[in-house]
């Protein structure tokens, strides 16, 4: 049997080719047009270092795979604006950044079977996974080599939507501070998946470098993790600051006498910070068989004298966030220990006003925009 589609106004009709008695009325117009076109809208930087803007753009149907988040809250991350200002070379302009999203789902493809409108949910650096490589299928997703970053090649949650595939969005459990979550998606687990990827332990003495949006959150982990943590810090301000927030002891990283005072003490070092710092003395600090790992993306090339590794069996190395289930983990331990981002909030209108306060250097700790 042949059709005709005929469109009366808003309603869409199907005719028999021979014979029209029998019109059936499928969809109003503008719902049928909708599927196919979304508009989104969002702030834009048009190129590099520029500010945000109003921008819109169309979405066409939702992926079988797909979720589409209504934007709640949206955290700032220095990747952020690295990714503004073009630091790495990945930027594409319109560039919508954004990627630690808290939301709710309002729409979901037809082959999502783990998330239900309305659920409550979160959405990190990552916003797809190829699925079948080797990492993929082993559960450490976040190293995929064709894994989706949320912010390159695809458009973020500085928005009122954001669209990704549901393996990489994350159910926020009840009890979490939806307001502060978003920072843990992105800095907080990138400071928490070194404790299980390297087995860190409760007995471990260890150090974070750098008390800013990533060291202040690691202080907490750590603490709650029962190890003995010492925070290297170049502000004065931040020590007692550092102690509120779960360290035990802190030492000045500008002061090389007190960092050659804790020779020989830690079993392990994160470091948070983007800067060239003098990276021998700080292995200096470590015990035998002590790690030194970065999270913090410094872009210089480390200096360091090998024999010094060698004779203490010392390890260096560096992890990126991590897979959804490391992401699962760490919200359930953040909820029951009562970990907590500390935030300053803005409207999302102000998101020039917030990434101004963010290159002062002066937020404490994180920034989190919100369409509320």
């Amino acid at each position: 049997m042949q059709y005709n589609v005929v469109n009366f106004g808003r309603t869409i009709v199907l005719r028999q080719v021979f014979g029209w008695q029998h019109p059936i009325t499928l969809i109003q117009g503008e719902e049928a047009m909708n599927k196919a076109k979304q508009i989104i809208n969002a702030y834009a930087v048009l190129e590099a270092g520029g500010q945000f803007e109003p921008f819109s753009y169309e979405t066409g149907e939702l992926g079988p795979n797909e979720v589409e988040i209504d934007v709640l809250y949206c955290g700032i991350c220095h990747s952020d604006l690295s990714m503004i200002e073009n630091e790495w070379g990945l930027s594409q302009y319109p560039l919508v950044a954004g990627h630690e999203v808290i939301g709710k789902v309002s729409a979901k493809g037809s082959e999502v079977q783990n998330l239900e409108q309305g659920t409550t949910v979160g959405l990190g650096w990552h916003s797809g996974y190829c699925g079948h490589c080797n990492s993929c299928k082993t559960g450490d997703q976040n190293l995929c080599a064709e894994a989706q970053p949320t912010i390159v090649a695809h458009h973020g949650g500085f928005a009122d939507k954001v669209r990704a595939d549901a393996s990489s969005v994350i159910v926020i459990p009840e009890g979490i501070d939806l307001k502060s979550a978003g920072p843990l998606l992105c800095g907080g687990v990138t400071v928490f998946n070194p404790l299980v990827q390297f087995d860190v332990k409760s007995t471990d003495n260890v150090a974070v470098i750098g008390i800013g949006g990533l060291g202040h959150m690691a202080l907490q982990f750590l603490n709650a993790w029962g190890c003995k943590v010492t925070a290297f810090t170049s502000s004065e301000s931040k020590r007692s600051e550092a102690l509120n927030m779960g360290a035990h002891n802190t030492l000045n990283s500008r002061d090389q006498g007190e960092i050659e005072s804790a020779t020989g003490s830690f079993d392990f070092i994160i470091s948070t910070v983007n800067v060239k710092l003098d990276w021998n003395l700080y292995l200096s600090t470590l015990k035998p068989k002590g790690r030194l790992h970065f999270v913090g993306a410094t872009l210089e090339p480390l200096d360091i004298e090998v024999f010094s590794l060698i004779m203490g069996q010392k390890s260096i190395s560096g992890s990126p966030v991590g897979s959804p289930i490391t992401i699962e983990m760490m919200l359930e331990f953040a909820r029951l220990h009562k970990v907590k981002p500390q935030i300053e909030l803005y409207p999302m209108s102000k998101i020039n006003e917030a990434f101004d306060h963010l290159k002062s250097g002066k937020a404490k700790y994180r920034i989190v925009l919100s369409n509320e």
